[in-house]
């Protein structure tokens, strides 16, 4: 496997600050680097000492690096990609952190260069809270990251990237890219949905009743809505991105939901029981 000499970190949020503090005392690279388009970012990434150095421009960024890490929002990744691709040095790994994989194989396979090999990544971990200093270590620790790489790319870069993820703590599974984006919609993108929408309804109540569901939330409704905190930002472009398994996921929601509200109207005592004890269930699987 090839020495690891500089790697670079472009958008440097909760997901690529946590990396690249995990990674410092792991021996993955001899050098890192990261990028941030506002001064703001770039002043906060120098006092947190995350990396070793904070470059303002794209071209000084990836100049010679091995592997090239992109946690930006899904909308933002043709960009970034179109200023790097010219400046990319043969044989080096673009690797991502998002949650949509699909549009970003057909964006790279169009905009990168033939000897650049892109290995889509999406670590499945994360708080409802963005930017630099929201990173920690041990963010990784024991959760799964999902690759979905293509045929094109060397088997030697996918197992660089794996590496990477197995030195922060991450188990690492590879799926072709349409069925995770399938598999991500029910699992993490409708939850978002749904959460932002019961968030919506509870502000479009009227203000006696909604002071009153503010007041009287219990843990479990806070839970539920704690990720309709997260970045509005990248959640408008997962949903935009991931558009067609998110429907087609949401579709299969709408139709179970109805069933719900039949049996509620119907008083339907068994259906009910056999609902939420088979939920119950698969709940405690998830939970081991």
């Amino acid at each position: 496997m090839k020495k690891i000499k500089k790697m670079a970190f472009i958008g440097v949020g909760l997901i690529n600050s946590s990396l690249a503090r995990d990674l410092m005392t792991k021996k993955f690279y001899e050098h890192s680097v990261a990028f941030s388009r506002t001064k703001k970012t770039r002043n906060i990434l120098k006092k947190l000492k995350i990396v070793d150095k904070v470059e303002d421009s794209y071209e000084a960024t990836v100049k010679d690096a091995d592997i090239i890490i992109i946690g930006v929002p899904v909308e933002a990744f043709s960009s970034v990609i179109k200023r790097i691709s010219s400046h990319l040095k043969s044989g080096a790994i673009v690797t991502d952190v998002g949650s949509v994989k699909k549009s970003l194989i057909k964006i790279s396979e169009k905009l990168l260069p033939k000897d650049v090999d892109f290995i889509p990544g999406h670590p499945i971990a994360g708080t409802e809270h963005s930017g630099p200093e929201a990173g920690f270590k041990g963010l990784f620790k024991g959760g799964y990251c999902i690759l979905t790489p293509t045929p094109k790319v060397r088997k030697e870069s996918v197992n660089i990237v794996i590496k990477m993820w197995n030195l922060v703590g991450m188990k690492v599974d590879i799926m072709e890219p349409s069925y995770h984006d399938m598999v991500l919609a029910i699992t993490s993108h409708i939850p978002h949905i749904i959460a932002y929408s019961i968030v919506g309804t509870v502000s479009n109540l009227e203000k006696s009743i909604k002071t009153e569901v503010i007041k009287y939330a219990a843990s479990g409704f806070k839970d539920f809505t704690r990720i309709a905190a997260s970045d509005p930002v990248m959640w408008r472009d997962i949903m935009l991105s991931n558009k067609s398994a998110i429907l087609e996921m949401l579709k299969i929601f709408k139709t179970d939901l109805a069933k719900l509200e039949l049996a509620i109207k119907k008083k339907d005592s068994k259906f009910l029981y056999n609902l939420f004890s088979k939920t119950r269930n698969i709940r405690k699987k998830i939970t081991k």
